[in-house]
């Protein structure tokens, strides 16, 4: 890391730099992200084991009174796959907040290095992350029973949908992080994303909740992104959900984009 932040640019936090040395910026700090990552064993264990416990419990407690057919797992499926992705991806609050609170951003402020790298590097690295244990939550989905129905064309829509998906949480819980004042605070964006999928169509259709609680599920983000993961992996009617979970993550991207960039800047400058 050190030969690359020392590289020669004009300013140690934004201005000046070239995007050869943004890039190389960036670059390095998803790689520092990701060394965190695999040495944090028991977040690593958190984000993978929660959902597949939730999975099972869904599939083998809940699943024979939800649907007596046996056919609930594919039900549900796309819904534990989003809750892995989001739940995993709002880890990102933990980590920014940890940054700021250590005074480890003194010293990045002290080399010729852009500030938002150290943002990018977060959400990269927490992309990355989530994609795999995403694939480890589906490769035991599909080992219990799960079958999609899925071309290459639909898989690739749903990894398109869970990488805008897992963007819009992590730089929404990046600018989270910003906000706390300790690690332990800002860990509350995890449990709020973690509780988020329940109230959707992630585990029973809405149409079966009270009608003060359908109306928030039929219309919270999670639900389109869901109905959009369903239909592309199982066939079910998609309708207009893909435009909608695509406007719901890209805005956001940018509002969790926009607001991080601002709010790093206010704290760096103090």
């Amino acid at each position: 890391m050190s030969q690359i932040l020392a590289a020669p640019t004009a300013s140690p936090t934004t201005g000046g730099l070239s995007a050869r040395h943004v890039l190389a910026d960036t670059g390095t700090f998803v790689q520092r992200s990701i060394r965190h990552s695999l040495r944090s064993i028991d977040a690593l264990m958190t984000a993978l084991v929660l959902p597949l416990v939730i999975l099972l419990l869904f599939v083998y407690v809940f699943g024979g009174a939800l649907d007596p057919s046996g056919d609930y797992i594919t039900y549900v499926v796309p819904g534990i796959i989003l809750l892995c992705a989001g739940f995993g991806s709002a880890d990102t609050s933990v980590t920014v907040a940890t940054d700021m609170t250590t005074g480890v951003i003194d010293r990045f402020r002290s080399l010729p290095v852009a500030g938002v790298c150290v943002l990018v590097g977060h959400v990269v690295a927490t992309v990355l992350r989530n994609l795999v244990s995403t694939l480890v939550v589906l490769g035991v989905a599909i080992a219990i029973g799960f079958r999609p129905t899925a071309g290459p064309l639909e898989w690739l829509g749903v990894a398109g949908m869970l990488v805008l998906f897992m963007s819009a949480i992590a730089w929404l819980a990046a600018a989270f992080g910003l906000v706390a004042r300790s690690a332990q605070g800002a860990a509350a964006f995890a449990f709020i994303v973690m509780f988020l999928p329940y109230l959707s169509s992630a585990f029973v259709p809405p149409s079966t909740m009270p009608s003060f609680l359908r109306g928030i599920a039929e219309h919270q983000p999670v639900t389109p992104v869901i109905e959009t993961l369903r239909g592309l992996m199982t066939g079910t009617p998609i309708g207009s959900s893909a435009w909608i979970a695509v406007a719901w993550c890209v805005g956001g991207i940018v509002l969790g984009a926009g607001g991080a960039a601002w709010l790093f800047g206010r704290r760096v400058a103090r």
